[in-house]
C-alpha cells in the first residue's frame, strides 16, 4: 500500500512546493492568497504543506490568479534529472484489452506524452473498439497492422505511421496471422489544452 501512495504523495507535494515558490514569488502573504482567492488560509496551508489535495476548481482558481498554466502549477519542480532514460532491459511490459504495453517513459514525471511499445498479436481477442480523450500517433515497426477508426479501416505496412483522434473508436488489428510491433505516443488533452488530465490508471497506458 505505502508503494502505491508514494506516487500521491509526491504530486501533492510537488504541488504544494510549486504553489509556494509562486506566491512568494509575488511577495504575497496567505492571507493575501486567500483574499484574492476566496480560498481559506487553513486549506490553502495545508496544499503547500502537500497534506490536502486540490480540488480541479481550486487548482483552476489558483492557476488563473498566478497567470499559469495547469501544467505549471502540476510540474514536478523537485525533479532533479532533466531526462528519463528507460533502458530496453528495464521497459516492463504488462498486459491489457488484449495487446502487450511496455512503457517508454515516466508518467509520473512527465505526463504530456505517453511513449509505450505495442504488441498486437495475430490472436488477440474480441472486437471491441475503444475511445478516450487525447490523440495518438502509431508508427508500424514490425507486421502488418490494421487500423480500425470510426468504421473505416487503414492498412499499414512496416515503416507506416498514423495519427487519430482518439476521442473515435479504434482498434489495432495483426494482419496475415503475425504479431504486430508499434511504437505509440499517446497524448492526453493537456497536451492540447493546458489542462492535466491524470492517466486512470498507471503506467498511463492507452486503450487502441
Amino acid at each position: 500500500m505505502n508503494r502505491l501512495l508514494a506516487p500521491v504523495q509526491t504530486q501533492l507535494t510537488s504541488f504544494g512546493t510549486r504553489l509556494k515558490e509562486l506566491r512568494t514569488d509575488h511577495s504575497w502573504t496567505l492571507d493575501e492568497l486567500a483574499r484574492r482567492s476566496g480560498l481559506s488560509k487553513a486549506y490553502l496551508s495545508r496544499l503547500e504543506s502537500g497534506g490536502r489535495q486540490a480540488s480541479i476548481a481550486a487548482a483552476l482558481t489558483l492557476a488563473r490568479i498566478f497567470g499559469v498554466s495547469l501544467d505549471f502549477l502540476f510540474e514536478n519542480p523537485l525533479a532533479s534529472e532533466p531526462c528519463v532514460i528507460v533502458r530496453a532491459q528495464a521497459a516492463r511490459a504488462r498486459r491489457a484489452n488484449g495487446l502487450t504495453y511496455a512503457a517508454l517513459s515516466n508518467p509520473d514525471r512527465f505526463f504530456g506524452l505517453q511513449p509505450v511499445l505495442v504488441t498486437v498479436p495475430a490472436d488477440r481477442p474480441g472486437n471491441e473498439h475503444f475511445q478516450h480523450d487525447g490523440e495518438e500517433w502509431l508508427h508500424v515497426l514490425s507486421g502488418r497492422l490494421t487500423v480500425s477508426i470510426a468504421g473505416d479501416s487503414y492498412d499499414l505496412e512496416p515503416g507506416d505511421s498514423a495519427h487519430f483522434d482518439s476521442r473515435l473508436p479504434h482498434r489495432l488489428i495483426a494482419r496475415d496471422g503475425g504479431e504486430v510491433k508499434v511504437l505509440l505516443v499517446a497524448a492526453p488533452p493537456s497536451a492540447r489544452t493546458g489542462v492535466p488530465v491524470r492517466p486512470p490508471r498507471r503506467p498511463g497506458l492507452p486503450s487502441p
